[in-house]
Formats: C-alpha cells, structure tokens, sequence
C-alpha cells in the first residue's frame, strides 16, 4: 500500500483502548502525520475557514499594578480600557498580573515533558467519551472530518485539594507528580487572576463589585494544553477551527510563536505573543452573565510550517449547578442597551453537557444550545 494513503494514518494505538460499546477506538498519530507527504482529507477544512490577513489586533494592554494595589485611579483607567475591549471584541492582554515567570515557563516546560511521550503513554490519559479531562489528539474519538492540527491535555480544576496532583498520579503515575504540583500552582495563580478579573469586569459594567467575584468563588474550572506541530501544509489546516469559547472567560498564556487569531472588524487578525502578558477573552456564559453587553468574540489558531507552538489556557467557569442569569440591576438599568433579558437562564453543566456530547463548539454555541433545550423534552 502506497505510504501515503491516510488509511495508514487512521492507526490503532500500541495498546488496545475500547469504548463503552467495546467497538475499537483508532487515533491519529501525529508523529506519523508530520511523516506524510501529503495531508490527510480529515484535516483539510473549508477555504471560507482558512481565509487568511497579516492584520494585528490592536487589542489593549491594561497594566494590572494599579488595581491590585488599591488605586482607584488606575483601577477606573484599567476598568475603561476592558469596557472598549469587551464592547467590541472581547479580547485584551493584561501585564503586571502577579504570575511568576518561572511558574509559567515551568508549566511550559511539564507541557512539552507530556507531549513528548510516546503515543502509547499519552494515551494512558486519554480523554473518555462525554468529558472534557485528559489527552485528545486531533479529536480524532470525537469527529471525522474537519479535524484540528493538535494535540490537547486538559484536567480541572476546583480549589479543593490537590485535585490536580492527584489526577496526574492517577493516570500517568507518580514521575508526574512535580507536574500535578506545577500545574496545581498555575491553577491557583489563574483562579486568583480570574477573580480579580471578574471583579474588573463587574467595575468596567457599573455593576456591585464583588457580584461575579462572589458568583464564581467556588467555580470549577478547566485547564488545557494545547500542542500544535509543525505542518508541511499550513495553508489547508488549522491548529483550532473558528469558535467562540463556550465558557465565561480564558486566560491565555501562548509562546513566541503566535497563531491566535481574532474576527474582529470582518477580517481575521492575529494577537501578538507577549511573554509578560496573558491574553484575556469573553466566553459564552460570561456573554449571558452581562446579558449579551459584551462579546464573546469567534476567534482561532493558524498552525506553522517550521515551529510547533504551544500555549496554556485557563478557562474560567462557574460551579455547574449555578443557575447563569444576569444582575438584576443590569436589566433594570434605565437608559441603556442591556435590557430586556436577552438569554434565558441555564446551568453551567447543562451548557458543558451540550458541548460534549452534542455539539461541536463554533460561533453559535449558544443559540444552538437554547434551541436544543427548547426542542428536548424534560
């Protein structure tokens, strides 16, 4: 058989996984892949998704110092800067955040210790049908066509306990303690910027100030390890289809590379990396929470055809039983654009649920969602 025919591609993994209905489970290798002189179907996508400009968004760089420092000058100027921003995009990067430096490139470093495993460990942690913890590559369990050029690690992540160490010792055994414990640190980094975010974002509404800080104090949240390799056809992929995250809020550190790109303005630009800044972007559920005020934006990620890039994304979510419904006070608001209620209220999980086993996430997740709950019988 020809070494290009994808078929060869589509290769069971060196130790027998099954799924609940004990039908064999195949997945791409993406070791294989980077040897194969041409791309495989699967990951061709439609040219209307791989449009492409060498625009850069001009998103702002709000300068966190101030407000954690208590100036009420600086936080009203911070709280300004996210207002545009979220009015029109979604998307900012913030600096002077109070995440170290070395817990950063020391997540990066654990991150590249995982991928570089061979397929066979990796797939020790493999993600189960319906959840959203553990290794996906290409999402080749979960779809056929349209696949992303990249492999993802992703666990959660709720404040209680060494929930992170644990699942890395559960599923990968103890070697990987030190990286349950690095990434158990980041988490807490992210969970501690996230409320910090969620108290600027309630300031740059008008809003009581603590309201969403107090909403997700006891949040349950994900975190996720994105590795994109290098692809010899760059121009006929993408490392991430366009989608609008799904939750309320991601925190994103991404390496030098670059790849992230934004729908802004009806034309793709692309967010520069900036080692010292996270890049900070509206979800979904944050898009309810302020009753469609600001934007969850449809954005992506270009792969390279030299580099592999990386990046490591926090995305903040609400405990699953909390009911999503907006401030009283924003609707009731007189005078302004946010009323009348815009989504009706929904749960967390019901929404993640959706996501997992229904629905592919793309730029109208949450009207497909309301759509499904109103045609599904109780």
């Amino acid at each position: 058989m020809d070494s290009s025919s994808p078929t060869l591609l589509l290769c069971p993994p060196p130790i027998e996984i099954k799924d609940e209905r004990e039908k064999k489970v195949l997945y791409f290798d993406t070791s294989l892949l980077q040897k194969q002189p041409t791309l495989p179907t699967e990951f061709i996508w439609p040219h209307k998704d791989l449009l492409h400009t060498q625009e850069e968004l001009s998103e702002p760089l709000v300068d966190l110092e101030g407000f954690f420092k208590g100036d009420e000058a600086a936080t009203s100027c911070a709280a300004k800067l996210v207002k545009t921003a979220c009015l029109n995009h979604g998307f900012f990067q913030v600096t002077n955040h109070g995440v170290d430096k070395g817990l950063i490139r020391a997540a990066h470093d654990h991150m590249d210790a995982f991928f570089k495993l061979p397929i066979n460990k990796k797939l020790r942690a493999r993600r189960k049908p319906g959840s959203v913890c553990g290794y996906s590559g290409a999402h080749a369990d979960r779809f056929k066509s349209k696949l992303p050029w990249k492999e993802t690690l992703s666990f959660g992540y709720h404040g209680n306990g060494p929930v992170v160490v644990d699942y890395f010792k559960s599923i990968l055994g103890d070697d990987f303690k030190e990286t349950g414990l690095i990434f158990e640190r980041y988490c807490e980094e992210m969970r501690r910027l996230s409320l910090a975010l969620m108290e600027l974002l309630a300031i740059s509404l008008g809003i009581e100030r603590l309201h969403y800080r107090k909403f997700f104090a006891d949040g349950s949240s994900i975190m996720r390890c994105n590795y994109y390799p290098p692809c010899k056809e760059p121009g006929l992929t993408l490392g991430t289809g366009p989608h609008c995250d799904p939750t309320s809020l991601t925190i994103l550190h991404q390496d030098e590379v670059g790849g992230l790109e934004v729908f802004a303005d009806n034309k793709w630009q692309g967010v520069r990396p900036r080692p010292d800044a996270l890049v900070i972007n509206i979800g979904d559920t944050f898009m309810a929470l302020c009753n469609g005020r600001y934007k969850s934006c449809m954005h992506r990620a270009v792969v390279n055809k030299e580099r592999e890039r990386r990046s490591l994304a926090y995305f903040v979510c609400p405990r699953e039983d909390k009911v999503v419904s907006p401030p009283q006070d924003l609707i009731d608001r007189e005078g302004g654009d946010e009323g009348p209620r815009k989504y009706p209220d929904f749960t967390w999980s019901d929404l993640l649920h959706f996501t997992q086993t229904h629905y592919r996430a793309d730029l109208t997740t949450l009207q497909s969602f309301f759509l499904f709950h109103l045609n599904t019988p109780n």
